[in-house]
């Protein structure tokens, strides 16, 4: 076991994590990994057909990144940097839909002057939505609830 792996390493690992898991499942698919920033790699599937890798609402990409992530962090003794799995372009499309959702509930906040409850969702979502009402003028957002049952409210601000 290396003491230590590079974040370049990281990725190489989790690609073939990751392109060995799709052949399992019996689907082609064109793996690749990239840097995003010093302490975080992205390892994105391309291909036809992928959608049960991304399961509903994401959650089967979840476990698949959770499982990567796993699997690198096993072949080092020290702590990994931070590992995300996209599937077809899965995570950009949501954060769209996040961010357009996010625009009209405050739209509707600013407008009522009444703060709004939105449903549980993953910690990713939950920083979609935060980033986005940050972004806006006259409103602000903050975190309640526990582990899988954590939502946003976004309320007005004078």
């Amino acid at each position: 076991m290396e003491e230590s792996l590079t974040i370049e390493e990281q990725g190489q690992a989790g690609k073939e994590f990751v392109t060995g898991l799709i052949r399992e499942f019996g689907f082609e698919a064109d793996v690749q990994f990239r840097e995003l920033d010093e302490e975080t790699v992205e390892i994105t599937a391309a291909g036809d057909d992928l959608g049960l890798l991304v399961g509903p609402r994401g959650a089967t990409l979840s476990a698949v990144q959770d499982l990567t992530r796993t699997f690198v962090q096993r072949q080092s003794e020290n702590r990994t940097d931070r590992i995300l799995v996209d599937v077809g372009g899965y995570r950009e499309k949501r954060t769209a839909a996040l961010r357009r959702f996010t625009e009209g509930i405050v739209a509707e906040v600013k407008e009522s002057g009444t703060e709004r409850a939105l449903e549980p969702m993953t910690a990713a979502d939950r920083k979609v939505v935060h980033d986005a009402v940050n972004e806006q003028d006259g409103v602000q957002t903050r975190s309640e609830g526990e582990d899988s049952s954590r939502y946003i409210v976004i309320e007005p601000v004078d």
